[in-house]
């Protein structure tokens, strides 16, 4: 199934998903490839939750075998976020995910307000 028209929307959910980031990439939001949806991700903060050190951070809308870097290898500085759409929102079609990647496992963590749309 395609991804609903936005014109004739019969339900909207607000979600929030949350992630502590890792390493390697890590879907915060996935629509399933078939799910009928569409999700209009609003916000996106990454927070730096080490006491020490920075951190940084990579963004990549993942479709079919490809990453699309939204940010790659951002800084986070100690006691910090960064709002990677501070400028406006993006949309998930059917099968794709946003994911997060950090350089150093457990000293970022991700916060993602988005919302399912479906007819």
């Amino acid at each position: 199934m395609a991804a609903p028209n936005v014109v004739s929307v019969a339900t909207i959910t607000a979600k929030t998903a949350v992630q502590a980031i890792g390493a390697s990439a890590t879907a915060i939001v996935s629509n399933s490839a078939a799910s009928g949806k569409v999700f209009k991700v609003n916000t996106l903060l990454i927070s730096n939750v080490d006491g020490a050190a920075s951190a940084d951070v990579t963004v990549d809308l993942y479709r079919s075998t490809t990453a699309y870097h939204l940010i790659k290898t951002a800084p986070v500085p100690v006691g910090s976020a960064l709002d990677v759409l501070s400028t406006g929102s993006i949309y998930l079609e059917e099968g794709d995910a946003l994911r997060l990647t950090a350089s150093a496992a457990s000293d970022l963590e991700g916060i993602c307000s988005y919302e399912e749309i479906s007819e």
